[in-house]
Order: structure tokens, then C-alpha cells, then sequence
């Protein structure tokens, strides 16, 4: 069985991979990432362009698989909370006739200058994050993640995106 994710990040690749484990008919199969487009901003920032994200990525990724995975994180508006959004991850899987989706759990990013980068200036998640100083790993969305640094390593960007999976 092939499986493509719609993404070569490796953390998106290998939270696939991981999470195939679980299910007996599916923990063979080759799992490989390629490059594809989203379609929608490289910071989404609603829960629409995140889902719409994770599915152009999966149906793009389609050719010669059984299943396509897509993934895409972004932020959704939430009202009452202190920045007004929350992270979150969606997952799609396509069959080539119909998409299944998934969504990981959400959170706050507590630092205002990071969303104030995000919202105001248009920056992704992971450049604001360097510029506000959190982190200094450029690449820090294909690593830990912004989750996994304000978890302390408890949610990584991994674990993340295997909620939505």
C-alpha cells in the first residue's frame, strides 16, 4: 500500500508514519512525502483556509497512492481568548473519491508580540516566533514547534500533528 503526504517536512511525514502503527492493515505500507502547494496563505488564519489547506494538499498529492494525506496548521479565530485566535492542525485523507478530516487540539500562543507579527505584519507562525525570540531554529515548524516549546517538549509539532491524523 502507498501512501503520499503532501508535505516533506519531517515531522508531518513521520507523524503519518507513526500513527499508522496503530492499525494493523495499514503499519506496511510506504509512506513517502512530496512537495505540493496548499493553495491558500502560508499563514492560514481560519479554520476555512486551514482545512481547505490540508485537503489541496492531499488531492494534489493523490497520483499513484492509495491514500494522500494532507496537513495543514494555522489559526482560527476563537472568541474570549486573550489574542482572539488558536493554533490548530487539520488533517485530510483522500481515497480519491472522498476526504476524511481530523483536527488536532488547539492553543493560545500567550506571547503578544508573536501574534501581533501574525496578524499585523503577515508573518508565518515560525518567523514571528524568531523574531520575537523565542526560538532561534529557523526550521523550527519541521522540528519541535512552536507547541512543543511552550509545552516543554510535552506536544511537539509531531505529536501535534498526530492528533489530527
Amino acid at each position: 500500500m502507498n501512501i503520499v503526504v503532501g508535505s516533506k517536512n519531517p515531522a508531518k511525514v513521520e507523524a503519518v508514519r507513526e500513527i499508522l502503527q496503530d492499525y494493523p492493515h495499514l503499519k506496511d505500507a510506504d509512506v513517502v512525502g512530496v512537495d505540493v502547494a496548499s493553495g491558500v496563505s502560508d499563514q492560514p488564519m481560519s479554520l476555512e483556509e486551514i482545512t481547505l489547506g490540508a485537503m489541496n494538499r492531499a488531492k494534489a498529492a493523490f497520483a499513484d497512492a492509495d491514500y494522500a494525506v494532507g496537513i495543514e496548521a494555522g489559526f482560527m479565530p476563537v472568541p474570549n481568548s486573550k489574542s482572539g485566535y488558536m493554533n490548530v492542525c487539520a488533517a485530510a485523507i483522500y481515497d480519491g473519491s472522498e476526504t476524511h478530516f481530523g483536527l488536532s487540539s488547539g492553543f493560545e500562543t500567550p506571547d503578544r508580540e508573536i501574534m501581533r507579527l501574525v496578524v499585523e505584519d503577515g508573518f508565518s507562525l515560525d518567523k514571528a516566533a524568531n523574531q520575537a525570540g523565542l526560538t532561534t531554529d529557523p526550521k523550527i515548524g519541521s522540528n519541535e514547534g512552536v507547541s512543543g516549546i511552550l509545552t516543554k517538549g510535552k506536544v511537539t509539532r509531531k505529536e501535534y500533528t498526530k492528533q489530527a491524523l
